[in-house]
């Protein structure tokens, strides 16, 4: 059972959301807030597999309540809520430790498949308009690449640039002629070295760092 908060200040948004995920045999909605502080507090107490995040409200933004969330918390999941798709605010929920972002007009069936895709973790959560975001709102003066990239093997860096496009663990097992789980264990100790949260931040890390 997948656990799921729904945090937006429209009450009548939040209805209709647990409407949707309470009608799946598969998901449960543990919890319901109104603004990124009330967020905080309910996701400290219900402890949900995933949050489904506004990233614009009142007395506490989505990005600053997603930081907070994630540093807290880092088994919790956040998926962003936005109404449009180069949103910025949507860029820095996911530098802030977003797993991805779902708009607001989405259909039904993408926002049940997107809570399963970020609680599987196999692939980024809609890849190509991820990288699209930070194609747009990451044209800025690219960090040093640390020296933690030095320390991930040719293979690792082979199983990285294909991470870092979005490309699913099928998808790599498939280019690289390996078993998907070969794929999983790669991925999973590159995020170690790299010191990353999940495979989004992995599309972020290579973007920031010029390896995009």
């Amino acid at each position: 059972m997948i656990r799921v908060a729904i945090v937006d200040d429209q009450a009548l948004f939040r209805g209709g959301i647990r409407m949707l995920l309470e009608s799946q045999v598969d998901m449960q909605v543990v919890a319901e807030a109104g603004d990124g502080r009330e967020a905080v507090a309910v996701v400290r107490e219900a402890q949900p597999d995933v949050v489904l995040m506004d990233v614009r409200m009142p007395v506490l933004d989505g990005i600053a309540a997603t930081q907070a969330i994630v540093s807290e918390r880092p088994a919790t999941k956040v998926i962003v809520l936005t109404t449009f798709d180069l949103d910025e605010a949507a860029a820095r929920a996911i530098r802030a430790g977003a797993s991805g972002f779902v708009l607001k007009e989405a259909e039904p069936e993408f926002v049940l498949a997107s809570i399963r895709t970020v609680v599987n973790g196999n692939q980024v959560l809609a890849a190509s308009a991820t990288r699209a975001l930070f194609e747009h709102f990451g044209k800025r003066a690219h960090q040093a690449v640390p020296d933690a990239f030095d320390t991930l093997t040719d293979r690792e860096r082979e199983i990285f640039m294909h991470a870092s496009k979005g490309h699913s663990n099928t998808e790599i097992a498939t280019a690289e002629f390996v078993s998907e789980a070969t794929v999983k264990t790669h991925i999973s100790r590159i995020l170690t070295k790299l010191g990353l949260r999940d495979r989004v931040q992995l599309v972020v890390y290579a973007y920031e760092h010029g390896l995009a």
